[in-house]
């Protein structure tokens, strides 16, 4: 131990009467400074610890994660009693007056109700089994939120007296400023013995571990996803309680092939016990499926009971809001980066939100309009005409089942409404696509250039789903995970195992982690996005829709302080020599420039993307007037504190390709009244409508946008080779005048002329003489 810079000593000597039984003569022991702080010393879970610490900061603080974990007690209790007082403790007789009663009164919620002992006397069996089932379960939550309540307040400890982070000054610091106050601790107390210094990228390999080997299994196609449906066509079926399972056989169930949060289990990392380890693997996988069979139907009756407490009411009060979109569970594995926390995620996906819901309103189905349009107006004359005759005699009301007729006809519109699409609004598919692609960054190549088919909006779909099939998916999830398990993901045994072993890496101070979260081009780089000499990568080890090289550029733009491997950075640096270059070549070479296709998606977007359009519109003649957009003033950053706690990367920006071209001179404006592009620190911050727009992720969406630009032409290249070889060859079939020799090729002919004499001379001559006429 002495390569680690720790604070352990030897120990200087043993009282007789509390000597251990075996000792030894340089046994190590760690001296405690008096301060207290030394308890977060060689904490031996920094998985855990490092976890509690990111979600300590999202949450809020100690007060809100222990509310939140109490009223989720409380909920689940609620939702059990509550379902078996509708089932059991109501008269319903009573309620829907089917049985003669007090004609004096109306009936009353008391005379409705059971008594209590006479209820618990005529439970139904099955209802007890299902209550002491609820009961179990709950305790186990119980003893899990008491666990937790000591975690959040060792964590509160921790952020009080070594980050020096006070509760009130939680919401005011990004994740950013935090994580480099925990390594400034990592320094001082050695949370990790095994480094010195941690990095950034440390600490979201021990937060992101298991997160990153499930993104690279999607990216990798790995996991059996994908269905062929007889009447649909491909499906992709993910939902949570599928997700839940793979994560218990993957990750940390009891069989599962990681031996702790850290180490892989020895077995794994050897190939000569690949096929037993397989079948081993497909045995466990078969059982945790055998036993969703047989809880199918209490898990069942859960998804039914809580969807309905959960929905209902929304449902109620916004009939339309069924047909609202959201990212499903495939996107949400699909479309992240490694290395990318939550926060980081949520955001791009929520700024990907609008041009994801336009673009799927272009695609409507005019027979849906028409009928939608109808009923909406023969259900509204209905409803119009109710409303009125209550408004001139509330006597209506008690006519039977009016109000029911007055719900039913108000969702009925409002469903319709839903339907209809904006008359006055016009959207281009591809420059949505466009926009959306800033955001969520990840497209197949087949996407662009077709976003106005139907098949690319069905593509699309499967990541941008309606909510009521994800409704509709959850509620069958406990019938349709056991089968999948069973027929599907248990004859994926030998390639999980193979995968495990193939891309799992030892990271000192970190342990085990997945191979593509280390972002190495060489090893896992995309020969269509990078330069062939960049990567070794084979189509077996490389990454899939660029997602090594765009994963790389995002994390070093949220932690600009991280210092990446050296072929990394001489990959990045090219993408922004490559940036300027293209930039320094827009007024000879417009047609087809990266630089430019990519300028004009950001100024689609509106609001301060657009000065930065604006700022090269006098510098070529290509980019047509768009009038001169100066930036917005530079609001100062404490007009964002109170609120940025879910901020991407520091609030100061890093340095991305628009900061290289500025600080390059590539985009200066000659003219005087566009202005050139901003300084970093005076980008624009906020859009026109007022939202967020943090330079990180300005930078990102140029980045992203540049990167799959050129991506696109190095797809291209060989096409363009091809073309060019086609046109020399019609040119020398033709005749071609005046061919001009290089100096190297005419220091050749030299030689030749030399050794091969007169003859040589003649046939040059003859050569020559055949070209020129």
């Amino acid at each position: 131990m002495s390569q680690f810079a720790t604070e352990y000593q030897p120990v200087g000597g043993y009282d007789e009467d509390e000597a251990p039984e075996h000792h030894e003569a340089d046994v190590l022991i760690h001296v405690v400074p008096e301060n207290g702080k030394a308890r977060w010393n060689h904490i031996e879970n920094l998985d855990e610890f490092f976890t509690r610490v990111y979600q300590y900061h999202q949450r809020n603080g100690f007060g809100c994660m222990l509310l939140e974990d109490l009223l989720q007690l409380i909920q689940f209790l609620f939702v059990v009693l509550f379902s078996v007082f509708l089932i059991d403790c109501v008269n319903y007789d009573v309620l829907f007056d089917n049985i003669p009663h007090n004609a004096s009164h109306k009936t009353t919620i008391g005379e409705s109700i059971v008594p209590l002992d006479q209820c618990a006397a005529s439970l139904d069996p099955l209802i007890v089994v299902c209550l002491i089932v609820a009961g179990v379960f709950w305790l186990l939550c119980i003893i899990k939120v008491i666990y937790n309540v000591f975690k959040y307040w060792e964590i509160r400890a921790f952020y009080l007296y070594a980050l020096k982070i006070g509760a009130d000054e939680l919401l005011n610091m990004t994740w950013h400023e935090v994580q480099k106050r925990l390594l400034e601790v990592q320094k001082e107390q050695q949370m990790c013995i095994h480094k010195t210094e941690l990095t950034e990228l440390d600490i979201y390999h021990r937060i992101l571990r298991f997160k990153n080997y499930m993104v690279a299994m999607v990216n990798k196609s790995l996991l059996p996803l994908r269905y062929s449906v007889p009447f649909i066509g491909d499906y992709i079926f993910l939902s949570t309680g599928l997700k839940y399972n793979l994560e218990i056989i993957l990750f940390w169930g009891p069989w599962a092939p990681f031996e702790n949060y850290w180490h892989l289990k020895q077995d794994f990392k050897v190939s000569h016990r690949r096929k037993e380890l397989a079948e081993y693997l497909s045995k466990r996988i078969l059982w945790i499926g055998l036993a969703n069979f047989v809880l199918c139907p209490l898990i069942f009756l859960w998804q039914i009971l809580y969807s309905f407490f959960r929905y209902a009411e929304i449902i109620k009060r916004q009939p339309g809001s069924l047909g609202a979109r959201r990212w499903s569970l495939y996107g949400r594995l699909y479309l992240r980066h490694f290395n990318e926390l939550d926060h980081e995620f949520v955001a791009r996906l929520n700024r990907a939100y609008r041009p994801a819901s336009q673009y799927m309103n272009i695609f409507t189905s005019h027979y849906i309009v028409i009928l939608a349009k109808n009923i909406a107006f023969f259900a509204g004359s209905i409803l119009a005409v109710v409303i009125i005759l209550t408004v001139v005699d509330e006597d209506v009301l008690q006519v039977e089942h009016i109000l029911t007729t007055m719900t039913i006809l108000g969702a009925v519109v409002a469903i319709c409404r839903g339907l209809i699409p904006d008359e006055h609004q016009v959207f281009c598919p591809e420059t949505l696509m466009g926009r959306l692609l800033a955001d969520i960054h990840y497209i197949p190549d087949t996407w662009k250039g077709n976003a106005h088919t139907f098949k690319i909006r069905d593509e699309f779909s499967q990541l941008f789903q309606y909510k009521a099939i994800y409704l509709l998916e959850e509620l069958l999830s406990p019938v349709i995970t056991p089968l999948i398990l069973c027929l599907s993901v248990r004859h994926k045994a030998l390639e999980i195992v193979d995968f495990y072993r193939n891309f799992t890496v030892d990271v000192v101070g970190v342990g085990d982690v997945c191979s593509f979260a280390q972002m190495d081009l060489r090893k896992h780089g995309n020969p269509q996005w990078v330069r062939e000499s960049q990567t070794q990568a084979d189509r077996y080890n490389q990454g899939e829709d660029g997602k090594t090289e765009l994963s790389l550029m995002h994390f070093t733009l949220t932690n600009p302080a991280w210092r990446p491997p050296e072929n990394c950075s001489i990959f990045l640096t090219e993408i922004r020599e490559e940036a300027t270059q293209d930039a320094n070549t827009l007024s000879i070479a417009p047609l087809d420039n990266p630089l430019l296709s990519s300028l004009y998606t950001v100024s689609s977007m509106g609001g301060g993307y657009t000065s930065i359009v604006s700022s090269i519109q006098h510098s070529t003649a290509m980019i047509s007037a768009q009038g001169s957009l100066k930036p917005p003033m530079h609001q100062p950053h404490a007009s964002l504190r109170g609120g940025i706690a879910k901020a991407e990367g520091p609030i100061g920006g890093s340095g991305g390709i628009l900061s290289s071209l500025h600080s390059s001179g590539a985009l200066v404006n000659s003219g005087g009244s566009g202005g050139i592009v901003p300084e970093p620190h005076s980008l624009p911050q906020y859009h026109s409508d007022d939202t967020s727009l943090e330079l990180s992720s300005a930078e990102m969406r140029f980045g992203t946008l540049y990167m799959h630009e050129l991506h696109r032409r190095r797809m291209q290249m060989p096409i363009q080779e091809r073309q060019e070889d086609n046109y020399a060859r019609a040119l020398w079939q033709h005749g071609m005048p005046d061919i001009e020799e290089t100096p190297h090729e005419e220091h050749e002919d030299n030689e030749e002329e030399i050794a091969n004499g007169d003859e040589s001379h003649t046939r040059s001559d003859n050569t020559a003489h055949t070209l020129s006429s």
